[in-house]
């Protein structure tokens, strides 16, 4: 199993995308943490519960105004954890069990930060991108709201040192496809018997 990461608006949701379009099941726990706050998400009834009504808009939580709370909040940013955390490692220990692709691809954008997961996988992907190119992927976000993120990811250095593979995503969308392409290539020679 491959475990990709990146800092915020690096370029993992269009490397992701790229490993599947070419075969490899991917499972996202960002994209499961979506479903768990989304409207009827089995996480929803919990979080009403812990931060109040506020913090639920039309049944799905509010996340512009949960990351404001939890980037001001320590205390408040791990009750969320210890609500999150578990129920998504819990669906992505079940997608990674039902996939049949010959590797796994699982974005965790905070896999260097979190010793469980990065003890989950085989290899660890970087996509890195210049911080100017970060900033400006994010356009729903302020640049501030950005740079608070990026503030609380490990440094890009610290990412780089725990990288056994890394896509250089400061260019074209093109070489981000050649870079995926080699690596896809890559890690079927490593899956293979």
């Amino acid at each position: 199993m491959v475990g990709l990461t990146g800092g915020i608006g690096s370029g993992k949701s269009a490397a992701a995308d790229e490993f599947a379009r070419l075969g490899a099941d991917v499972v996202d726990t960002d994209v499961i943490a979506h479903e768990l706050t989304q409207k009827g998400g089995a996480a929803v009834t919990q979080v009403q519960k812990i931060f109040g009504r506020a913090f639920v808009v039309d049944g799905a939580m509010d996340r512009k105004k949960m990351r404001d709370h939890v980037f001001a909040d320590p205390a408040a940013k791990r009750r969320l954890e210890q609500l999150l955390h578990p129920l998504i490692r819990e669906e992505s220990a079940r997608r990674i069990a039902a996939a049949k692709s010959p590797y796994v691809l699982h974005v965790v954008p905070l896999l260097i930060e979190s010793a469980d997961y990065r003890s989950r996988v085989n290899r660890v992907l970087v996509v890195d991108a210049p911080e100017e190119v970060q900033v400006g992927e994010r356009s729903r976000l302020s640049e501030e709201e950005v740079r608070a993120i990026m503030r609380a990811q490990s440094p890009r250095a610290e990412r780089l040192a725990a990288a056994d593979d890394v896509i250089d995503n400061g260019g074209s969308r093109d070489a981000l496809r050649k870079q995926v392409a080699a690596l896809h290539q890559k890690y079927l020679q490593f899956a293979s018997p």
